[in-house]
């Protein structure tokens, strides 16, 4: 860029300090809005984090789905405040929440502009105010946009998280990570940590995966089964006294062996998801957002069994759905609303999944709990076009509440989801994430 000789533009100053001043406010609020990946300047360093899902047949393109499908508006205790309070407090009691925390590690240190969560623009600022997030965890308007990074790879938690925050240039308002067995106590040190950087704060969604029982048996009051959970409740009470995201199994359907005493039937998973739940509120941990995660996987769907998974009202307060966009033809390939809710005609009809979960479970928010985009090398276009469309067409899914990335190099099958498999891909995906939708303070709440 050609500059002007300094004499000159101190003239120019003198001459026109209002002028400039304006020039200067316009350039910084261009700047922070994106205006920089705008003209293609780098984005910092490149590289990091797929699940696999099987396999169909190749079916015809879906319709869109009708606006008419509202969100349900939920019980809140937060319904008294003002639609319009002050984004300024929120950060305030924010930033008061994290000075009595440890620090974050230096993988996680503030990394600018673009690390702030809770730019507010466009139809935010129409509303009147600041999107946040409000009664469990439900946003006031907007869509949480979340990670989880570093999937099926060695480097995973705070360090991944760091990269891809550098590479796709804003602050992840989720983080989620997965857990198993009865041996570590979570929330993590590390996950803590990231939950409570300060002025970066985070929601926690952890996946816990039961090992030391059969489904059947932890219904039934398993004795190491119900000895961890009860020191998980301890552990949460004491060090995270937050809301956050707990999922129990996840995928439950792709573990089902429908047969009498196999202890993995579709009621038993009903029965040791609502025992989990159940025993870790009564013993404290009453600060849980709890979170029944499907696979969306349709053929799961079709089976008698699908609908007995469900646990219950009282132990469910988000429905999740695990979707994939294939690059290639075939299952999972198209646009949008054919991945995320695709239907089937004739005997074993599908509505799609979105339309099931709304009409089922209405007093339900939805998240997409893992999605991602699969590479191809024979359709690398793919992934940058299905994240450019991606930004108007969730608007017809007003129920989904929060998205949240499954980032990994490499999963089961060697399926590639990164965002940054291509630059085309990496620019799409940033411009995405900057989106006013997507723009949700997270507040913390008890």
């Amino acid at each position: 860029m050609n500059r002007r000789p300094r004499r000159f533009r101190l003239v120019q100053i003198a001459a026109v300090p209002t002028a400039f001043v304006l020039s200067v406010a316009t350039t910084l609020a261009w700047a922070w809005t994106g205006g920089v990946d705008q003209i293609g300047l780098p984005v910092g360093t490149l590289g990091d984090p797929t699940v696999s899902v099987p396999v169909l047949s190749p079916t015809a393109q879906q319709p869109g789905i009708p606006d008419a499908l509202a969100p349900a508006r939920r019980p809140s205790s937060a319904a008294a405040a003002s639609a319009s309070a002050s984004a300024s407090a929120a950060a305030s009691s924010a930033a008061a929440a994290a000075s009595s925390t440890s620090a974050l590690p230096a993988t996680l240190a503030p990394q600018g502009r673009m690390a702030q969560a809770d730019v507010v623009t466009g139809d935010q600022q129409r509303r009147g105010g600041h999107c946040y997030t409000g009664h469990n965890l439900v946003p006031t308007c907007g869509v949480l946009w979340g990670v989880a990074p570093g999937a099926h790879t060695e480097s995973r938690g705070a360090s991944a998280l760091a990269r891809f925050e550098r590479k796709t240039g804003r602050h992840q308002a989720i983080y989620h990570a997965y857990h198993g067995g009865t041996r570590q106590l979570f929330p993590t040190e590390q996950e803590i940590a990231i939950a409570h950087q300060p002025g970066q704060r985070r929601i926690l969604f952890l996946n816990w995966k039961p090992e030391s029982a059969s489904w059947a048996k932890i219904a039934k009051g398993d004795r190491r089964t119900d000895a961890f959970l009860d020191r998980l409740a301890v552990h949460i009470k004491k060090n995270f006294p937050e809301q956050f995201f707990f999922a129990v199994h996840h995928e439950g359907e792709n573990d089902v062996r429908e047969k009498a005493g196999s202890g993995y039937t579709a009621r038993d998973y009903a029965a040791m998801y609502r025992h989990v739940i159940k025993r870790l509120r009564a013993k404290g941990a009453d600060n849980i957002v709890s979170v029944l995660v499907h696979m969306a996987y349709v053929p799961h769907a079709q089976k008698s069994w699908f609908n007995s998974m469900y646990p219950g009202d009282d132990v469910v307060d988000w429905i999740g759905l695990d979707t994939y966009a294939y690059s290639d033809p075939g299952y999972g390939h198209g646009q949008f609303a054919e991945v995320f809710n695709r239907r089937l005609e004739g005997k074993k009809a599908w509505p799609g999944f979105y339309t099931w979960a709304v009409t089922r479970h209405r007093s339900k928010p939805l998240m997409i709990a893992e999605w991602g985009v699969w590479s191809s090398k024979r359709n690398p276009q793919y992934k940058a076009d299905f994240y450019r469309r991606l930004g108007s067409e969730i608007r017809k899914f007003p129920r989904i509440k929060a998205m949240v990335q499954f980032e990994t190099p490499s999963n089961q099958k060697g399926q590639d989801s990164s965002v940054d498999s291509t630059p085309a891909a990496l620019n799409a995906y940033r411009k995405l994430g900057k989106l006013p939708l997507f723009q949700v303070a997270v507040t913390p709440r008890r």
